[in-house]
């Protein structure tokens, strides 16, 4: 067994920049359909829930780099983070098609400026 970790942290201002400046190319690039309703849905707190996305897509990026052949840029849009009926966050990794994943765990937090992820992946 072999455990990875990820972790990031990105000011939400850069993400919300991001969003304004490039539009729906960055969202299509970085986020899936479903994430771009989530937090298109989540009123005043939008920029927060985009910019803890793409910092839970950054950390998990860390902790599974070793065991993918694409490179950052054609991978962000295929981790998908959703909420289980709790409102747990979790990662979606199917599209990625990685082998031996025994678990994963992910945490998300944000504030006005900031958001923050943390992943670990356990493989096999």
């Amino acid at each position: 067994m072999k455990i990875r970790t990820g972790i990031d942290i990105i000011e939400v201002d850069r993400i919300q920049e991001a969003i304004e400046n490039l539009g729906e190319r960055f969202l299509n690039k970085v986020y899936t359909k479903s994430e771009i309703n989530y937090c298109n849905n989540t009123k005043n707190m939008k920029y927060q829930h985009y910019a803890a996305r793409f910092a839970a897509k950054e950390a998990i990026f860390k902790a599974i780099s070793n065991e993918i052949a694409l490179n950052e840029g054609d991978i962000l849009n295929k981790i998908e983070i959703i909420n289980r009926q709790d409102g747990k966050p979790m990662a979606n990794l199917e599209a990625l098609q990685i082998k031996n994943i025994e678990s994963m765990d992910l945490s998300l937090s944000h504030i006005k400026k900031y958001a923050v992820a943390s992943f670990s992946i356990l493989f096999k």
